[in-house]
């Protein structure tokens, strides 16, 4: 059973930030000293990180459900809660991280390169950080945010500077051995190579590595064989080599017919018609095999492929198809200079106020990362804790905004998607009205129709 796996989808869960703490200290003396409840701990993240003796997903493949651990609650006498532990994904270099859909999220390249994929949530106030010159003795804190949950594709393509394509048994793993140290399992029979093998070629002062993309077969691009597998590895290299065999003897095989045959896989599967290509007619060592590759050279060399006859086994012709292959790579890097882990990056906008508010059938939905998130940290069983989230939300413009937009009081307003908090609004009440009912830091201008929803009207 092969044991590489170079695809997988992974389920990750950032950990819960934990809740702030509502304490009042009590001492001797000092029966009430003023506020001291502690900050609740951030959730721990998922981060990938590139490790340079990890060649392989299968980790991810039995295990793809990932969870950070939880941050801590706060307690009194100002104790923060425990932050939570991160869960470090140790990937392989050439790591591609994307969304389901299919957005490149991070490109992972190098010995330490580092991504986090799913963050943790951010840690409570506790009642000692909420108070304030106005708010003196809170009687509230503010709950840990949910970690992310996000589903990511994870996705390996070789780092390789030269990619060895053909069909199957066609000498690319002898081809590998012989022009490096590596030692890949060889053996007479299609689809011996299970996984791409890796060497690293010295000629000259140039050193470059070397993989062969196993399983190539007519079809490869629909799935037939393993070629759709192993195509993706055959993205990151800079120069592609043909293998062709000169001594097959199944019918309908010749090594042009090989050769276009796996140069419609590489159409089809797209993205490869810039890559230089070099022909390496292989198995001269068979008289046969000499006089078909000396009778296909010409053609080859119509097409303008640089061709080479070599032999895997005795080692004839390697010098000259290596430094063929040094030459490319050289020009290849020249073009091209390595770039660092390439991350996706979207930036606010300038005039970004952190929210909007869009009139719907029935009331007025509030989205924004600042509003949904304050949301997901109050406590609604505390009015209190509902009043400083209706200071907060009019501190920002929502106010304003639902102002401009027409809303009048006892408008139904949603805060979030899916599973938004539902609220009647009320708007400020102007200086020289009466003031609003309640105790201090309670407000009646957010009342949370609990009716409507699920655990208390708590949308985290």
């Amino acid at each position: 059973m092969a044991t590489f796996v170079d695809r997988v989808v992974l389920h990750a869960q950032g950990g819960n930030g934990g809740n702030g703490c509502a304490s009042v200290l009590r001492e001797k003396f000092k029966p009430l000293g003023g506020p001291d409840g502690g900050n609740g701990g951030r959730g721990g993240d998922v981060v990938a990180v590139v490790d340079s003796s990890v060649t392989t997903l299968l980790e991810f493949h039995h295990g793809p459900h990932r969870h950070a651990t939880n941050g801590k609650p706060g307690q009194g006498d100002h104790r923060n809660g425990a932050v939570g532990a991160d869960i470090v994904l140790r990937v392989p270099s050439g790591t591609v991280v994307t969304t389901t859909d299919g957005e490149v999220l991070a490109d992972l390249v190098g010995n330490g390169a580092r991504f986090v994929i799913a963050q943790g949530g951010r840690g409570g106030l506790g009642n000692a950080a909420l108070a304030s010159p106005r708010r003196r003795a809170p009687g509230f804190a503010l709950l840990g945010e949910p970690g992310q949950e996000r589903d990511v594709v994870l996705e390996l393509k070789t780092v390789a500077d030269v990619a060895l394509v053909g069909f199957p048994s066609a000498g690319k793993s002898s081809l590998v051995a012989a022009l490096s140290a590596a030692r890949p399992k060889i053996a007479d029979y299609p689809f011996t190579t299970l996984v791409p093998n890796l060497g690293v070629v010295t000629a000259g002062e140039v050193v470059f590595t070397v993989a062969d993309v196993p399983g190539l077969i007519p079809g490869a691009s629909q799935g037939r064989g393993l070629g759709l597998e192993f195509l993706r590895h055959v993205e990151r290299c800079a120069v592609l080599v043909h293998v062709l065999d000169c001594a097959t003897m199944e019918p309908g095989r010749d090594p042009l017919a090989d050769l276009d045959a796996i140069e419609a896989e590489l159409e089809e599967y797209g993205g490869l018609a810039d890559r230089p290509r070099l022909v390496a007619l292989n198995k001269v060592d068979v008289p046969d095999a000499r006089v078909l590759a000396e009778l296909v050279r010409p053609m080859l060399a119509e097409r303008g492929l640089p061709t080479f006859e070599i032999s895997a086994a005795t080692h004839e012709g390697l010098r000259p198809l290596s430094f063929a292959m040094a030459e490319q790579v050289v020009a290849a890097r020249a073009a091209a200079p390595v770039e660092p882990t390439r991350i996706v990056l979207t930036p606010k906008a300038v005039d970004d106020s952190g929210f909007t508010v869009v009139p719907e059938d029935g009331g007025f939905r509030v989205r924004g990362s600042r509003p949904e998130r304050w949301v997901r940290q109050t406590d609604f069983s505390n009015d209190e804790a509902v009043g400083y989230l209706a200071d907060r939300l009019a501190r920002i413009g929502v106010e304003d905004r639902l102002l401009e937009l027409g809303a009048t009081p006892g408008a139904t307003v949603m805060i979030g998607g899916d599973d938004a908090v539902v609220f009647d609004w009320h708007p400020t009440i102007h200086a020289g009205e009466a003031p609003h009912a309640g105790p201090r830091g309670s407000d009646v201008r957010l009342e949370t129709r609990f009716d409507e929803l699920p655990g208390g009207g708590h949308d985290g």
